[in-house]
């Protein structure tokens, strides 16, 4: 009975190891095909990307090793420094922008007005939208000669003038403003979201000792909302540097270079002026940038929830 009893425990034994391992497998077995997209398209772009930019590559790449080269020649290039400060310039407004405009619209909706459910879906429209459909519906608007200047001279105010888009002082502003109207919705949603999430019993206690609303908000409320500021401006700040089709389909990059952003700029010398190995550069550059807003974001979160 005892040998019968050793041989029992031991299938049972064998039994379950056999199904702990299918069990450990199954999973990795599903997501092997997404892992080994990501390990080759993501990550093997990537590094094909980063050695590209050391080679003297044009318009087919050429696996000659040249150093730094094509770095020193980008950063010389008065292009890709124009299109550095607009990108700063675009950034600051945008992220700024979307920040201010989506957060009083999250307390708009948050007083429980009537339509709510309207309201919110007004100003998340624009957010299901493509850049590039953006882009062509601001181009309209914006047009000196069928969009906003000749509608309102169509009324009488024959002196109005409003043609940002083709002065190349203020194009990079019809970026900007075409930007905010799209993005702002999703900032409301993120801000909804944080407000709705504020403990009631603390705002009510603070009502009742006489805090105003504007002290309510800004030592209450907006404290708590930090995670949302820092998730909008990691994704905004994202946006911001890879933005291409909305500048694409609004201006192209003009009228010149006022609104050359580096992704244009990427794209441009990679497939149309044949210069593959600074393309390669300044999209590495641009890779940093974006790594150097979510590296430090990333490392607080973990850092915090720890």
């Amino acid at each position: 009975m005892c040998h019968i009893s050793s041989a029992i425990e031991q299938m049972i034994a064998t039994t379950n190891r056999h199904f702990s391992l299918r069990r450990w497998l199954a999973p990795i077995t599903a997501m092997a095909p997404a892992i080994l997209a990501v390990l080759v398209v993501y990550v093997g772009c990537l590094l094909w990307t980063v050695f590209v930019s050391f080679t003297d590559s044009r318009s087919i790449p050429d696996l000659t090793w040249s150093g730094v080269g094509q770095w020193t020649r980008l950063y010389a290039d008065y292009r890709w420094r124009t299109a550095m400060g607009h990108m700063f310039v675009f950034g600051a407004f945008y992220i700024v922008g979307c920040l201010v405009l989506g957060y009083l619209l999250a307390v708009f909706v948050d007083q429980r007005v009537r339509g709510e459910d309207f309201w919110r879906t007004v100003f998340l429209c624009p957010h299901a939208l493509s850049f590039i459909v953006t882009g062509e519906l601001w181009k309209w608007y914006l047009d000196p000669e069928f969009g906003l200047q000749r509608s309102v001279r169509d009324l009488g105010w024959t002196g109005f003038t409003f043609d940002w888009i083709v002065q190349p002082n203020t194009a990079i502003y019809c970026i900007v403003i075409a930007a905010i109207w799209q993005s702002s919705g999703f900032v409301m949603a993120m801000f909804l979201a944080g407000l709705r999430g504020v403990d009631g019993e603390i705002v009510k206690a603070a009502q009742i000792d006489g805090a105003s609303t504007f002290a309510l908000y800004r030592r209450i409320v907006i404290p708590q909302l930090r995670p949302a500021f820092m998730s909008a401006f990691v994704v905004l700040a994202h946006m911001a540097i890879k933005s291409y089709d909305l500048v694409i389909a609004l201006t192209g990059g003009g009228p010149g270079t006022a609104t050359e952003l580096p992704a244009t700029f990427m794209y441009s010398y990679t497939f149309t002026r044949n210069q593959m190995g600074i393309g390669a550069a300044s999209a590495v550059i641009m890779l940093m940038s974006i790594a150097a807003i979510m590296v430090p974001f990333i490392w607080s979160e973990l850092r915090e929830k720890k």
